[in-house]
């Protein structure tokens, strides 16, 4: 039995979750997709131009595992360039840290999850 995926870390979602070719209704498109994971990995290597180390290290996965979800991540938007398919960017196994996380507290908003006012 394999072992369960790790989630890997994305800073955020898809500004949009489907790309397609101009002009060709939706409904005769064929689709690829791209998870949400290999979009990151995209994103990282080649508009932050970071090396696969750092954006490995960002994701929180090995840089083996971010050479593999790039490569496949190219692959999914290569054949939707060449072949004129629609991209729905969608699924995968991945965490989104929140931006406020430092800054949440317990049930009541409070200290230790006290509340406010609690003493």
């Amino acid at each position: 039995m394999p072992r369960p995926r790790k989630p890997r870390c994305v800073q955020g979602g898809p500004v949009s979750n489907i790309f397609k070719p101009r002009g060709i209704p939706l409904l005769d498109l064929k689709e690829v997709s791209l998870p949400i994971e290999g979009l990151e990995a995209v994103r990282l290597s080649d508009l932050e131009k970071l090396d696969q180390e750092t954006a490995a290290g960002r994701m929180n996965i090995s840089r083996q595992t971010f050479g593999r979800v790039l490569a496949e991540a190219r692959e999914v938007i290569a054949e939707a360039l060449v072949m004129g398919k629609m991209i729905r960017i969608q699924g995968g196994s991945y965490t989104m840290p929140s931006v406020d996380r430092r800054f949440r507290r317990g049930r009541g908003g409070g200290r230790n999850g006290r509340g406010e006012g609690a003493l």
